[in-house]
């Protein structure tokens, strides 16, 4: 009798611990880092339930991939290549971000826009609005 009360004690803690050890733990939150130079890659929206993603039209044909850089300080950079005035010109515009949970927040030019962090991997961030865009990035 002695040795069940210790084998169910053994396996009601082992059971507590492989619970509490969960990766719900951080709310679904992904633990990659959002920080760093993310190239455009894909754009898109959702119809009836399925994604369509295509090469962005931003990105101009023989120049760099247009791009977001956030920094660690919270600022952030935006890189737009585009060939109206001269080849592959570089425009840029700053401004800041902040993450709260899944969602990302960028403010440039006093305009706020929100943003949900769908996928957050090392080599990957893939963001939708509140309208159904898409925009999917690689790490540069």
């Amino acid at each position: 009798m002695k040795n069940r009360s210790i084998l169910l004690a053994l396996v009601l803690s082992i059971g507590l611990f492989t619970t509490s050890c969960s990766n719900d733990d951080n709310g679904g939150e992904t633990l990659a880092p959002l920080a760093g130079k993310w190239n455009i890659t894909k754009v898109g929206t959702t119809v009836s339930g399925q994604e369509f993603l295509v090469d962005p039209p931003q990105n101009e044909d023989g120049c760099e991939k247009d791009y977001l850089d956030l920094k660690l300080d919270n600022t952030l950079t935006d890189g737009d290549y585009d060939s109206s005035t001269s080849p592959c010109a570089l425009d840029t515009n700053t401004g800041v971000y902040s993450r709260s949970h899944n969602d990302l927040t960028t403010v440039r030019d006093g305009v706020t826009k929100v943003q949900d962090i769908v996928n957050l991997t090392l080599t990957e961030l893939k963001l939708k609005d509140a309208n159904g865009v898409i925009m999917v990035y690689t790490r540069a």
